[in-house]
């Protein structure tokens, strides 16, 4: 029986649990219901992968019961203050105001593209391998610390059988079988931006962005909130609400890796950026979850006019409530990167803070992608390679370190070793696109950034 993960109510109440602590709700509520769940049959342990297995199919109705009555508690009101989901309650928080764009670069936009696809192909042979274990494959070799593409040459059997390549990359991904950039969601999502941008302007709507989901999207290829924000627009749920039904991701990662585009098309005004971004985000997350797209929509705006990277997370971090867990985030990650300390003392330090969360979490991921990009000074190689040997989500850190990093170089000056394997050419399943190149992207971005 074919089974979409993700989705399934028995898998979500696990999930969902962990993100009511997390939202503070009533502890004697979220015990009952615990306790319900358990006296079942369910099970309380959070997958770190998503669910391979059919599960018990008869806790099904149960489920859906128990996943009513959590949307349904109340979060944290002190928590609700600090971290806002409606926008003019996070801009009250926030001291930033939106102006004029100034002049689109092609060639910082052109960077910032290229590096986006190379950051995510490095991170896609060793998505879901742990921090532990890319050292080891690395070590196995004498390649650690890592300075370019993954390999299977060189790679002793007993490391490739403990630390198995992603099997869904690796035969596009190793530096042996790169072929241009192969199809992802990380680039997805810029190519979704585009056509909402394209077809409705910048006063497109989240509707908008939910409609190009249905009419271009294949629901394989989203995942976690996005997944079941997709599923909530089938039953018939609109944005906002399409983030909060039976979504226990809804401060994971995925709006933070879908909103490059809105800061490219408004170089140099990070508040604007953050609002488009904002309108994208609502349809699948909430709160940290919106925080961290607006964030890197910002730190995109920024990126394409600045040279200075600490310039770049600092506009990141202006646009967001500054008493949220993701502000807390990204000042952390900073912090830990001035510290002096090597970075696999800053790495330890990072999962001591952050390890308890999962690791396609936003806040732990945020926490890394700061810390990566101001221990590189802003360098290509060393930002991207750094925030990949420090595990958890490392094709979206790699991709969102390498599009700031890919912008502050521009095009011309970004690495033939990591320009060239991609052959100008990128992979989707999005209607129009698959094959295009990465210069006719810069260019439709330029237009709609110029109508």
């Amino acid at each position: 029986m074919s089974r979409l993960t993700w989705t399934q109510p028995p898998d979500l109440v696990a999930h969902e649990l962990v993100a009511s602590v997390d939202d503070g709700k009533d502890e004697s509520a979220l015990a009952s219901v615990r306790q319900r769940w358990l006296a079942a049959g369910g099970s309380t342990a959070a997958s770190a992968n998503g669910w391979e297995t059919e599960g018990d199919w008869s806790l099904r109705a149960l489920a859906g019961t128990l996943l009513d009555e959590l949307d349904a508690l109340p979060a944290d009101r002190g928590l609700l203050r600090r971290e806002p989901t409606d926008l003019v309650a996070i801009e009250s928080l926030t001291d930033v105001s939106p102006h004029g764009a100034r002049s689109f670069d092609v060639d910082r936009v052109h960077g910032a593209l290229l590096g986006r696809a190379a950051g995510c192909l490095l991170g896609k042979p060793v998505e879901k391998i742990s921090r532990s274990g890319i050292r080891e494959i690395l070590l196995s070799q004498g390649r650690w610390p890592l300075s370019g593409w993954f390999t299977e040459r060189g790679l002793p059997a007993a490391v490739a059988k403990r630390w198995p390549w992603n099997r869904r990359s690796a035969s596009t991904s190793l530096a042996e079988n790169i072929d241009g950039m192969p199809e992802d969601d990380d680039l997805n999502f810029c190519l979704v931006a585009l056509s909402v941008l394209e077809r409705c302007g910048s006063g497109f709507t989240s509707q908008d962005v939910a409609d190009e989901w249905l009419a271009a999207l294949p629901a394989a290829r989203v995942f976690t909130a996005e997944r079941v924000a997709y599923r909530n627009l089938l039953n018939g749920v609109s944005p906002p609400d399409t983030a909060t039904v039976h979504n226990p991701f809804r401060e994971w990662i995925g709006a933070q890796i879908r909103t490059d585009v809105y800061g490219w098309v408004r170089p140099g005004d990070p508040a604007t950026a953050a609002r488009l971004a904002w309108r994208d985000a609502v349809v699948s997350h909430v709160r940290n979850g919106v925080y961290g797209a607006m964030a890197v929509a910002a730190m995109c705006a920024r990126a394409v006019v600045s040279d200075d990277v600490d310039e770049v997370v600092a506009a990141g971090l202006a646009v967001v409530p500054p008493r949220s867990r993701y502000a807390a985030a990204v000042r952390r990650g900073v912090e830990i990167a001035r510290s002096g300390d090597d970075t696999e003392e800053c790495f330890d330090a990072i999962y001591d803070e952050f390890g308890h969360l999962h690791w396609v979490h936003v806040l732990n991921n945020a926490a890394l992608i700061s810390f990566a990009l101001t221990r590189s000074r802003g360098d290509f190689a060393s930002a991207v390679c750094t925030v990949v040997m420090g595990g958890w989500d490392t094709d979206s850190n790699g991709a969102t370190v390498g599009s700031v990093c890919g912008a502050l170089a521009g095009a011309e000056r970004l690495p033939a070793a990591w320009v060239d394997p991609l052959h100008n050419r990128l992979a989707s399943s999005m209607p129009g696109f698959d094959g295009i190149g990465f210069d006719a992207l810069a260019a439709r971005l330029q237009a709609v950034a110029q109508s």
